[in-house]
């Protein structure tokens, strides 16, 4: 599955191991993630495709912020536990 923009995504590889994000850009080499805590729409993090699992999940960019990203990814994660 390819990782587009807004696309939840699990990392697999590095400190943030086993966080889940979601992808800001995409590029061939490198995607932006943020989470809306640690990692703030304004600072995403960079990591190599690699590194990442595509969930399955969206969420839509437009207008996010930090907080209502937080909320999102709760949310879904909550939801995707039961």
């Amino acid at each position: 599955m390819n990782t587009v923009k807004g696309m939840v995504v699990k990392s697999t590889a590095g400190r943030d191991s086993g966080g889940y994000f979601v992808a800001t850009e995409v590029s061939d080499d490198r995607i932006l993630i943020a989470d809306g805590g640690e990692r703030p729409l304004e600072r995403p993090k960079k990591k190599n495709p690699k590194h990442i699992s595509p969930t399955g999940m969206r969420i839509d960019t437009d207008g996010l912020t930090n907080k209502r990203l937080r909320r999102l990814l709760g949310e879904l994660l909550n939801k995707a536990e039961t």
